[in-house]
């Protein structure tokens, strides 16, 4: 980023403020003290046990379900585990996949570089909605080509931060189930949450050997340490072994995890959470003040992002300019869109800012709105959607 930005709502990462430098630092030292002579040896297909087995207890305790830590494969952070299970999946270029119609940029690249033809799941509030997933599910089975499965970031989903209700969650797994078709759940913003009662993952729903599950230390430690994981069960985990070449995931960095985490990963969610949510309630209230006339967004109860809606008649790429060359930048709805379209939308990731940068850098991006609109109308819609 240029350093003429003072104001970036585009990177999606957690409050510098609050890495546990100290207890890294600590952690670090033990580990290659003990673990030295391990250090000089691949780590393995499955990577380092004892953060395997963390991770395993972060999810008990999260989902209250029990995993076998040698049905985790740790990956070179989540989107390794994107890409090796759309490999694993895959039969030919074109083979179909459904996606949400607004997602991750860097699984849409992913899905794009492999040339598979995503089919994109309208979104509500509720996240992907079950009868688009039925309709285009009875659609492709009559064209014979049923998508090789269903991605979903079912928890605080990029960009909207919507959450997935359990019932829901339910639908679409049995839809799956019906037409044989395994869900592939992204959930690295799982223990990002502020408000309200945590839904259960997918996978903790139901035992179909069909899910895969991908998650991620990004989020709620740092992206930096470049750590994430795979739970799936044979033989689907040995499909997905089979497209690892890597002789394994950064062992330093994951035994220091893994001594880290080794109390549980409750203690630092619950540093770094209550930050992140002084921060998104900044940004929330600075886009009632500056933009309740003629945006609305999404106001997530969990994870990193909000999802705003612009006037149709905004210039959508004067704004981008023109937002850049006032220092402030973000993300525009084209990077989430699964076809890239120009859509009337934008997310702002408040994480890493500062409460002061948030505060100073709302205004800016406001006037820059308005200035790109052909109108001063007042917006003519209520919803996301």
């Amino acid at each position: 980023m240029s350093d003429e930005i003072r104001y970036d709502f585009g990177t999606g990462r957690s409050d510098p403020s609050t890495f546990p430098v100290a207890a890294l630092q600590a952690a670090a030292t033990k580990v290659i003290q003990e673990q030295a002579e391990a250090l000089t040896r691949y780590p393995g297909n499955l990577g380092h046990q004892g953060l395997r087995q963390a991770m395993a207890e972060r999810e008990r305790e999260r989902e209250g379900v029990t995993l076998d830590p040698d049905h985790i494969l740790l990956t070179n952070g989540s989107m390794q585990g994107v890409t090796l299970t759309a490999e694993a999946l895959q039969e030919r270029q074109g083979d179909t996949v459904l996606i949400e119609e607004h997602s991750y940029p860097g699984t849409l690249s992913a899905y794009r570089s492999l040339k598979y033809d995503m089919i994109g799941i309208p979104l509500d509030e509720g996240g992907m909605r079950p009868d688009a997933v039925e309709q285009a599910l009875k659609r492709l089975q009559g064209e014979s080509r049923l998508p090789k499965f269903i991605y979903t970031i079912s928890t605080y989903q990029n960009p909207t931060g919507f959450v997935m209700p359990r019932e829901r969650r339910l639908q679409i797994i049995e839809l799956a189930k019906h037409y044989g078709v395994p869900v592939v759940e992204d959930n690295c913003y799982a223990d990002v949450h502020y408000d309200g009662p945590v839904e259960p993952a997918c996978y903790a729903l139901d035992d179909d050997p069909g899910q895969i599950y991908l998650c991620s230390l990004s989020k709620i430690l740092a992206p930096g340490l470049r750590l994430g994981y795979v739970y799936a069960r044979p033989p689907m985990l040995q499909k997905i072994l089979a497209r690892r070449h890597d002789a394994g995931s950064n062992y330093l960095a994951a035994a220091i995890a893994a001594e880290f985490y080794r109390d549980g990963i409750g203690a630092h969610a619950r540093v770094a959470n209550p930050v992140l949510k002084e921060k998104r309630d900044l940004t929330l209230k600075g886009l009632e003040n500056e933009l309740g006339d003629i945006c609305v967004w999404s106001e997530p109860v969990g994870g990193l992002f909000i999802w705003v809606r612009l006037p149709e008649d905004v210039d959508r790429p004067a704004l981008l300019d023109t937002a850049r060359a006032a220092g402030v930048n973000f993300l525009p709805g084209q990077s989430f869109h699964f076809q890239s379209k120009d859509v009337p939308y934008l997310r702002l990731a408040f994480g890493h800012l500062t409460l002061e940068q948030i505060d100073q850098g709302l205004p800016i991006l406001a006037r820059c709105i308005r200035r790109c609109r052909s109108s001063n109308e007042a917006r003519g819609f209520d919803g996301l959607f």
